[in-house]
């Protein structure tokens, strides 16, 4: 009997394995029990991903493109720069408040389920390097805007923002969000150079 071709099977299966996560955690996770949540053979799920790692790591990367897409979708972010330069720091952390308070907005599930994969790589080595993906592509798109460093730095802030958020079952608060992405985003080097207006005279040179 011929193979029936099945073009979306694979992308089924990642979908499934993210069901059972949510539903299950990570402990729960089994090729039987994907293939049941995706109602395909048993062997389709060892034949896309031979093991629970290979697919934790298609399910990871499935999520981070979630956020990374909303950055790269950001016209402040990723878009051209505004007339008159790069935007400032006040401009970056209004659009990453905005970002997190969207994806916050959104089902609290997704989002924990997002983290809980993430967070899986402390103990699945496998994980790792594509959890650091998501941190690389988060940098690179916010180093349009602003320096590497600071880049990193909001990066790792607003790492620990969902964190909190999501730990002691709080919720986002745009407002304290905004007020500490905007002093990360004013501090790194040269960000006197990216705040002063066009033509305005630079105090340090002029020795004040």
């Amino acid at each position: 009997m011929a193979r029936r071709y099945d073009p979306g099977r694979r992308a089924r299966i990642i979908d499934a394995a993210l069901s059972v996560v949510a539903a299950e955690g990570i402990a729960g996770l089994s090729h039987r029990r994907v293939a049941a949540e995706a109602d395909v053979p048993l062997g389709s799920t060892t034949y896309h991903f031979r093991s629970l790692d290979e697919l934790l790591i298609a399910a990871l990367r499935r999520c981070n493109e979630n956020f990374a897409e909303a950055l790269r979708g950001s016209e402040v972010l990723a878009g051209p720069p505004p007339p008159g330069g790069a935007a400032s720091g006040a401009e970056l952390a209004e659009e990453l408040t905005r970002l997190l308070g969207q994806w916050f907005a959104g089902e609290r599930g997704a989002i924990e389920l997002e983290y809980e994969l993430y967070l899986a790589a402390l103990r699945r080595p496998a994980l790792r390097p594509v959890a650091a993906e998501w941190t690389e592509e988060a940098v690179e798109v916010l180093s349009r805007t602003t320096d590497e460093e600071t880049a990193r730095a909001l990066v790792a802030l607003m790492d620990g923002i969902c964190l909190q958020v999501l730990l002691t079952g709080g919720t986002f608060d745009a407002d304290h969000a905004r007020e500490m992405l905007g002093r990360v985003a004013g501090a790194g080097p040269g960000a006197r150079e990216r705040e002063r207006p066009r033509g305005a005279p630079d105090r340090r040179a002029a020795g004040s």
